[in-house]
């Protein structure tokens, strides 16, 4: 068998760690493609020298994760293409850092960056008139004669979504989904603050000003477009 250098003997770590490991470095190394059938739980037990229990939790941990598809029947395969589940383990480990508000603030403003840089390279007329219909959802929901605090969250939401979709990139479109889940209470308050600041104008025209730099490539904007872009969101998470 071909993915039988991977299969060493276990020792020193939590043993399921360290199948974890094993198996996820085969994967990364190549040993194991998409696709690929792993060895059955005989053969993981007794090349590692391993319980069958512990075989087991670590297939479910990386079946958890995205990583492996069980098919009764057939076996525990490679999973094949992009699962949002694989994210969980880095996203989780962010959002428990002891200052994980302001470094995910961090995180997103770096995306963003990304994000403007290929939506500019990928955009194309469809796509734009998607980006400014989002634009104009944003902005009825801003005029409304009462203000409903979550309906400009789900069309800012929205608006930042189609900028990703642009990308084609389905990582980016997990991180960001992500991303927007575990932010959603600190994002109400920045919302909350622009209203009662008097300051929906400038919400709206750092919106416009995301768009902009896209539907004009004007890449040397970027950086500065994306720090203001935030401003409000920093303020409520320090």
């Amino acid at each position: 068998m071909a993915t039988e250098s991977f299969l060493k003997e276990i020792g020193g770590k939590s043993v399921v760690e360290q199948i974890v490991d094993n198996v996820t470095n085969a994967i990364i190394n190549g040993e194991l493609k998409p696709g690929d059938k792993i060895p059955t739980e005989n053969e993981l037990c007794v090349t590692m020298g391993v319980g069958r229990n512990s075989v087991r939790e670590a297939i479910k941990i990386l079946e958890a994760y995205g990583v492996l598809t069980i098919k009764r029947a057939e076996g525990t395969f490679v999973k094949q293409g992009f699962d949002s589940k694989m994210l969980y383990p880095v996203l989780y480990g962010i959002i428990l850092q002891k200052d994980s508000a302001n470094q995910i603030v961090e995180l997103r403003k770096v995306i963003d960056v990304g994000i403007l840089q290929l939506a500019i390279d990928k955009l194309e007329l469809e796509s734009l008139h998607k980006a400014e219909q989002a634009m104009k959802k944003l902005e009825q929901k801003l005029a409304a004669a009462n203000v409903d605090v979550n309906a400009i969250f789900e069309a800012d939401t929205a608006f930042h979504r189609v900028l990703v979709a642009i990308t084609e990139n389905e990582l980016l479109e997990g991180i960001c989904s992500y991303v927007d889940q575990i932010t959603k209470k600190s994002r109400l308050k920045a919302i909350e603050k622009f209203i009662n600041d008097k300051a929906t104008e400038q919400f709206l025209l750092m919106h416009r000003e995301m768009l902009r730099v896209v539907k004009e490539k004007d890449r040397a904007k970027i950086n500065e477009v994306v720090e203001n872009h935030y401003q409000y969101w920093e303020k409520v998470t320090c």
